[in-house]
């Protein structure tokens, strides 16, 4: 086992101090520290520590004996390391967005090759061949928005919504599908001439702080603040604001995000898990890509009911069980009467959060501080104590996948 260390990526809606705190690290240059990475994703692969002279790349290190490291069921599997952790402060709302299935991923990937889009092109949908379900687990209070309404309560929000009046007879007869392909293919002028009026209406009360977060004018006045309010038009994502669930995640509990589900963080920080990949499929509340026939393609269109998981604790672990093969993230936490004892299915990353903590297996001991990781391969058996208290997240392939 080796200590690790991730790739920060700075962008635009990131926050200003929580990873930078984490980190231990200044933010001199006031830049917005986004997300962590600790993974193998080639666009930010952490790097592992030998010692302190000797430092390698954790892909290469995996390359050199993924069987010994992965094991031989995930190594044949998978290839590489299936998961990818982060950390992510959310200062600004994130882009709607999807994420294809695996095989939709794989022929989405072959067909923007063929067509020769280059991998870093803006209207690139397809990064890599890969599908992107992923976990979260909430480090704060954390707001996003998780799946069409059911059909009852999305009534009740197109009948007391003004600007959204017009597609009740829309629902009704072409259902989801028809409501959002409608929303995302109308003009932008329209678009503005619905919001416009309700939303300028609504700033005095948002800016005295008289709109709770529950209640989508909150978070539809935000975004015409931080997002419309970059090119003076009414970005199209505030449709998906009324349309979506509001979920309200308290600190420790998670909540897991498939293929087709759509989506969008709105504020606060977490621990997230994923396989690896960047495929997103775009959907508003943001400058970048959408391609609107791509996206309907591969969104889920049906109501669901958020399911909050406050995860399965099993000692001094928390664990959040996921229906996918790719990963498991669980929760450790100990203190001066607990420990932690643990063999490795394959290749886990553990990152400690708070407190203090010595990793150790065999002769060798490793110390933890806040915002350190460790990247142990499989079949090591290991311990985790502490003097004080240590809370760890351990991101790791979930055994007999």
């Amino acid at each position: 086992m080796y200590k690790l260390s991730g790739k920060i990526q700075h962008y635009a809606w990131g926050g200003f101090e929580f990873i930078p705190q984490l980190l231990h690290i200044e933010n001199n240059n006031d830049q917005p520290f986004a997300e962590y990475w600790l993974g193998t994703h080639p666009n930010g692969s952490a790097i592992l520590e030998y010692d302190s002279n000797n430092q390698v790349n954790l892909s290469q290190h995996i390359k050199e004996n993924p069987q010994k490291i992965l094991g031989t069921k995930v190594a044949n599997d998978f290839g590489n390391l299936p998961y990818l952790l982060k950390v992510l402060d959310v200062r600004e709302m994130l882009s709607i967005q999807v994420h294809p299935t695996k095989t939709a991923a794989e022929e989405g990937f072959a067909k923007e090759n063929e067509m020769g889009i280059p991998l870093d092109a803006a209207h690139r949908n397809y990064k890599d061949d890969n599908h992107k379900p992923e976990v979260m687990v909430a480090l704060s209070e954390f707001w996003l928005l998780h799946g069409f309404k059911e059909e009852e309560p999305l009534l009740a929000t197109l009948k007391k919504t003004a600007p959204l009046n017009f597609l009740l007879p829309v629902f009704e007869k072409e259902g989801y599908r028809g409501l959002y392909k409608h929303v995302m293919e109308k003009p932008q002028n329209e678009v503005d001439d619905l919001w416009n009026p309700y939303l300028r209406q609504l700033q005095q009360s948002f800016h005295q702080n008289q709109l709770s977060k529950t209640d989508p004018d909150y978070w539809a006045c935000k975004a015409l603040v931080n997002v419309s309010g970059q090119n003076k038009r009414i970005d199209r994502g505030i449709f998906s604001i009324y349309l979506f669930n509001i979920v309200h995640l308290s600190p420790g509990q998670a909540i897991f995000q498939g293929a087709g589900i759509p989506h969008a963080y709105l504020e606060g920080q977490n621990i997230e898990l994923m396989s690896n990949s960047d495929n997103v499929l775009r959907g508003g509340l943001t400058p970048k890509h959408i391609d609107v026939p791509e996206l309907l393609k591969h969104t889920l269109f049906k109501g669901v009911t958020p399911r909050i998981m406050n995860g399965e604790k099993r000692g001094t672990e928390t664990i959040y069980r996921c229906p996918v093969p790719d990963f498991q993230v669980s929760k450790i936490e100990i203190d001066l009467n607990s420990d932690y004892q643990h063999s490795a299915y394959s290749a886990e990353i553990l990152l400690l959060t708070e407190g203090e903590g010595d990793i150790s297996s065999g002769q060798k001991v490793i110390c933890l501080k806040k915002g350190e990781s460790v990247f142990i391969p499989a079949d090591e058996s290991y311990q985790i104590t502490t003097n004080s208290f240590a809370t760890i997240y351990k991101a790791a392939v979930p055994s007999g996948h």
